[in-house]
């Protein structure tokens, strides 16, 4: 038996299924931990009930609530007597449950999340009149709706008033696209252009080139912004006038009336009179209305549409810079360098390069490329706009730069792997048949290498999008005023600021005013980072994949 065993251990097996056990164990607790951020975090989404409550304040008094329950949990009683809590009237239970009230109406309350005893609640209803109300401002809304009102008179009463509401949101939907429209396409680009005139007379001025002939031409162009301007400004003002035209009367928790201008609501619903497939379509609106709006109320309100568009074009502009960076020098030190000494050195250099911390580089980006690079470009190509920076400070260009400079060890150890792969046969046919070192290198060597080069794209990817620490000394902020690319030339500013997931991640997770508000947005926003950096990966692997099928003959 023992002499079976021994033979057994020797001939590999057991390693093999303690191999498959640990890879298992691996593919159990990434996928458990996608469940899990997908459940608190997509769930979220999801319209739970509004319940009525009325509960015997620790005083004995009565008070009113309407909300919905975020969560749940049991807790000892003998903690709640620690924590100062009353709880002689819970008799002889060890432990109780109590609920996480979303209470909303935080313009009112000053709170829009409150425990509650599951014991102290004295009556528990989910009336089918209660409406709740996403606002653009001071989060949700929790109450009956009483009526609508055009210009203060009104138009609906109770009965009537839920039907008269939709269609005049939508009115206001409407509304509120078409100023956004004026006022981030055609006024921002008229104050773009109005900039741009700024500029170039102070770019005469410098250049002693101000001749009047000039300057009028300068005066004429920017009068007639202007008119197009004060033209667009009537015209939004108007828009503004239509959009506070409406409001409603909402009856909330207490017995208090409260007006709410319809400018204020970015959508009402009844969640206790939706049936699953009307539940269903309102979940997917909400999800949609996640990765593709902007973020309101510090963050935690919103959609996050800015982070995913920067983390999207920062990771692709860092690729198209690391790539030929990593693999000139992986050509050079494969194919021209002299092996010896200093070529090791090197290697051992750049395999050190990727073990340095990451906050490193980010210290290294905004004291070179923001501070010597960026503002020596000010100096010598934009001095009319000093002493405002453009290049001078932190922006898309530098922290695209700087993750580059974090990721290029991996693409020349990978790219280097590829070209060791490759026959000498290969390249020795190349040169019998009369081609040059630079031809064979250029049409035979790189192409047959492409697949390593790819596999060195990926794992840069991989790492450069989940940074955070770098970039927030190199372009990262909480709030992008303007997306890197617009419809001013030139079309894609590389000096601007922009948003990125995983930084949005850390702000909303770690600096929100409110932590139970943000919580879940948390959640979706790690798994949608999660899905941008799969889908990033899932896109550069299939032009691996491609390029293998093309030269195969390399594994043959």
């Amino acid at each position: 038996m023992s002499k079976d065993f021994g033979s057994w251990v020797k001939s590999g097996k057991p390693w093999i299924w303690l191999n498959a056990a640990a890879v298992s164990a691996s593919l159990i607790m990434v996928l458990g931990l996608l469940g899990l951020i997908a459940v608190n975090g997509l769930g979220h989404f999801w319209p739970s009930p509004l319940q009525e409550m009325q509960y015997r304040m620790p005083d004995g008094s009565v008070q009113h609530l309407i909300g919905e329950i975020s969560d749940t949990e049991r807790i000892t009683v003998e903690r709640l007597r620690e924590a100062g809590e009353p709880v002689e009237s819970y008799g002889d239970a060890v432990d109780i449950e109590r609920y996480l009230i979303k209470t909303g109406n935080r313009d009112i309350s000053g709170l829009d999340f409150r425990w509650i005893n599951e014991p102290s609640i004295i009556s528990r209803e989910t009336p089918k009149e209660l409406v709740e109300l996403e606002r653009t401002e001071w989060g949700n809304f929790y109450g009956f709706l009483q009526d609508v009102r055009e210009e203060g008179k009104l138009v609906a009463g109770k009965d009537a008033a839920w039907l008269e509401l939709q269609p005049r949101l939508e009115r206001v939907r409407d509304i509120r696209k078409l100023i956004r429209k004026l006022e981030r396409k055609d006024i921002g680009a008229i104050n773009y252009r109005l900039e741009q005139l700024r500029l170039e007379r102070r770019r005469l001025e410098l250049d002693d080139e101000d001749t009047p002939e000039a300057i009028a031409d300068i005066e004429r162009r920017k009068q007639s912004l202007q008119a197009e301007f004060s033209e667009l400004q009537e015209k939004l003002d108007a828009r503004y006038r239509e959009l506070r035209r409406d409001s409603i009367t909402m009856l909330a928790m207490g017995g208090e009336a409260v007006n709410i201008p319809l400018a204020n609501i970015v959508r009402a619903w009844q969640p206790n009179t939706m049936g699953f497939w009307h539940k269903t379509g309102f979940y997917l609106s909400s999800l949609w209305a996640f990765v593709s709006e902007d973020p309101r109320e510090a963050n935690t309100e919103g959609g996050i549409f800015p982070a995913i568009f920067g983390t999207v074009m920062m990771v692709m502009l860092m690729a198209l810079l690391v790539t030929p960076f990593g693999v000139i020098a992986a050509v050079y030190l494969r194919e021209y360098a002299t092996q010896g000494p200093l070529t090791r050195l090197i290697r051992i250099a750049v395999n050190n390069l990727a073990g340095v911390p990451s906050i490193v580089y980010g210290v290294f980006g905004l004291g070179f490329f923001v501070y010597v690079l960026g503002g020596n470009i000010d100096q010598l190509l934009f001095p009319e706009a000093l002493p405002a920076p453009t290049f001078g400070t932190p922006g898309l260009m530098w922290a695209s730069l700087t993750l580059a400079l974090l990721t290029v060890p991996v693409v020349i150890v990978a790219t280097e792997e590829g070209l060791s792969r490759i026959p000498r046969s290969i390249r020795e046919g190349s040169l019998a048949l009369g081609a040059t070192k630079a031809e064979t290198l250029w049409r035979t060597v790189l192409p047959m290498a492409s697949p390593a080069m790819m596999t060195g794209v990926i794992l840069a990817v991989a790492r450069a999008a989940g940074e955070v620490a770098p970039l927030m000394l190199v372009g990262v902020v909480k709030l992008a005023p303007a997306l890197p690319l617009d419809g001013n030339a030139p079309f894609i500013h590389l000096d601007r600021k922009f948003m990125h997931l995983g930084f949005h991640i850390y702000d909303v997770g770690f600096q929100s005013p409110n932590v139970e508000a943000a919580r879940p947005l948390v959640y979706a926003t790690a798994l949608l980072l999660v899905l941008v950096i799969v889908a990033l990966n899932l896109t550069a692997i299939s032009i691996r994949n491609r390029l293998r099928e093309r030269y195969r003959t390399l594994d043959q």
